[in-house]
């Protein structure tokens, strides 16, 4: 486990770095003032500046361990002491927030303690410790190191805090002081080290995400704003950076630092053992089942995590040892996927996931409360100068760089896609006759606006189909493999794919494409888009009379005929999100074009792209 954990805080300073506050270092208290007993001389006057900036005078200053700040008139005064200091107290002020490092205010060690700044001045055999200025009983070459008084401190790195005793006899002891790591006796109802139910009454200290990224500060509104504020929410323990659940997901969760990734799960927070799965269902996305089912939803057997045929895995026993990938049994070891899995005997199927149903209650909605400030890279961006006024029932020639036109044997255009990566495209299950289709001689035609474009056409690039990959049984998805990657350009691009889970608002003004029948609405030779609203979920399950399931998501009825037909099926519903377009959903078959009277139906891409790209990665 601690290696494990030292890898992950390694990481969390790379990934942090730039964006983790120095308030994370610092406890506060709110509308406080620490005084000393008496007037000192050394105390600093007030300068301005924000907290952050006060944390970070505080951080680089050898004698600092606590400021005061004005919140009014945006004032910062360092302070030499802390609550633990003698003859200081403690003192309402309203105009004032007390920040103190947390290392002076800990009665605990991390590791090996060097940054042990607590008050134990006394040995673990009960000896007094000796002052660090003084030389006596006992000479030594560190009364010039700042330490304090005769505090216990690991000035060498030792293997834990020691000190000098005032013992002539005996030169130094380690101090008996408790890792924080070690469990403390809790109040009912309270877990510190792991978690019951949905983690909502966990207080431990974790504050890093699952990918190593340091949380942000409950108290901050950067990098990420929001309304989870601790004075709002008394009782739902939003201390410092550490992990909460005040919402009821379905476990600890904190906003991060990194402006580009606005909450995330939590590392190394486990369901309590006797709350661990049995293998009737699974809580959450999994992540704790340790159930025995080893078969996929459509009945193939799954691999051993061991093994190396007929698939080579990159998740192993090796590379995930706490994640009980034991015989071939369904697990979800990588915590990104929407239920367990594994990977399959069927050299076909890669993965997918397990006959092992949600526990009763048990659902995973979507805790991304909006996408803007989702970063997305090369994908997803075109020369909107190409765009014309937005073959689609009731569209109108644009520009869509990302839809591709897949062919038959015989060159002719019979569904369409979305690229997503150079060598991958996303279509819909309904275009191929089973998922064993013999896919040669068929292709896909990129960067042209023609259904059927003439051999001279400069941007017209057409690459043979290698092979197809069926998705999960109830997504009717397929990903097409490409003979080879595909060229970029103006005319040829990246669709982005959205944050796992993300819902659309609804509202959204989203766009279709393709080349399918126009129904003499449109020029039926080129590429034709039209555009969309979203329809709110509950409005869409309403107007289906319960028919809506979680796997779709759907746009309003519009008064003219608007719509996908034969042709465009597989095709995008491409949404811009963050300055890029993201493909949100797919276009599937419906027994009426551009119906005027209910809802359109698309498969929801976010529900799947963890699926997606795990098959991206093993190629």
């Amino acid at each position: 486990m601690q290696p494990v954990l030292g890898v992950l805080l390694a990481l969390a300073a790379a990934l942090g770095s730039g964006h983790r506050s120095p308030l994370n270092d610092f406890q506060r208290l709110r509308a406080t003032e620490l005084l000393a007993a008496s007037a000192a001389p050394s105390l600093l006057l007030p300068e301005p500046g924000s907290a952050e900036q006060c944390a970070r005078r505080c951080a680089a200053s050898r004698t600092c361990r606590a400021f005061h700040h004005d919140r009014q008139g945006q004032l910062c005064q360092l302070l030499p002491w802390t609550q633990h200091s003698p003859h200081v107290q403690l003192q309402k002020n309203i105009h004032y927030d007390l920040y103190q490092k947390k290392d002076y205010l800990r009665d605990c060690i991390v590791a090996d303690g060097t940054s042990y700044r607590g008050t134990r001045a006394t040995t673990e055999k009960g000896l007094r410790c000796q002052h660090w200025q003084a030389t006596t009983p006992h000479d030594h070459r560190y009364p010039d190191k700042g330490l304090d008084d005769n505090y216990c401190r690991n000035p060498d790195s030792s293997e834990r805090p020691w000190c000098y005793t005032t013992d002539p006899g005996r030169e130094r002891e380690f101090c008996r002081i408790r890792l924080c790591t070690e469990k403390r006796p809790r109040t009912p109802n309270i877990t510190t080290s792991c978690f019951r139910g949905k983690g909502e009454s966990y207080r431990g200290r974790v504050n890093v995400t699952v990918s190593g990224i340091p949380c942000q500060r409950w108290d901050a509104q950067t990098p990420h704003r929001h309304h989870f504020v601790p004075e709002k929410y008394t009782c739902k323990d939003l201390q410092e950076n550490y992990c909460r659940n005040p919402d009821g997901s379905e476990a600890p969760w904190c906003f991060t630092s990194r402006p580009t990734i606005r909450i995330a799960f939590c590392f190394q927070i486990r369901r309590c053992p006797d709350e661990l799965d049995t293998q009737e269902c699974y809580h959450g996305r999994g992540q704790h089942y340790h159930g025995h089912v080893s078969k996929t939803r459509k009945g193939i057997t799954c691999q051993p995590w061991a093994a190396q045929a007929p698939h080579v895995p990159q998740i192993s026993p090796i590379t995930h040892p706490e994640a009980h990938l034991e015989e071939n049994y369904c697990r979800n070891p990588d915590n990104d996927s929407h239920g367990p899995w594994c990977y399959t005997m069927d050299p076909r199927t890669p993965f997918d996931y397990c006959a092992i149903k949600p526990c009763s209650g048990n659902t995973v909605p979507s805790i991304l409360e909006n996408a803007d400030t989702v970063a997305f890279e090369q994908c997803g961006r075109r020369d909107e100068r190409l765009q014309l006024k937005g073959r689609i029932v009731g569209g109108q020639p644009g520009n869509s760089p990302w839809t591709v036109s897949i062919r038959n044997r015989a060159g002719m255009h019979f569904c369409g896609g979305s690229l997503v990566k150079e060598q991958w495209v996303i279509s819909t299950r309904q275009c191929f006759s089973s998922c064993d289709a013999d896919l040669v001689g068929y292709e896909v035609q990129l960067g042209t606006l023609f259904k059927d474009p003439g051999t001279g056409d400069p941007d017209q690039q057409t690459i043979p189909i290698a092979r197809i990959v069926c998705g999960p049984s109830e997504s009717q998805l397929v990903m097409l493999q490409l003979a080879r990657p595909a060229t970029l350009n103006t005319r040829v691009a990246l669709i982005c794919l959205p944050p796992e889970r993300y819902i659309v608002p609804a509202g959204t003004l989203c766009e279709i494409a393709g080349w399918g029948e126009t129904r003499g609405t449109g020029d039926g030779s080129v590429l034709n888009v039209a555009r969309l609203p979203v329809l709110a979920h509950g409005e869409c399950h309403a107007a289906l009379r319960g028919r809506l399931k979680e796997s779709e998501l759907c746009t309003a009825p519009l008064r003219a005929g608007v719509g996908a037909c034969e042709g465009d099926y597989g095709g995008p519903l491409a949404c811009l999100t963050a300055d890029c377009w993201v493909l949100e959903g797919v276009i599937t078959p419906s027994r009426v074009c551009a119906r005027t009277d209910q809802p359109s139906l698309f498969i929801r891409v976010s529900l799947y792209v963890d699926w997606i790209h795990k098959v991206m990665k093993m190629g």
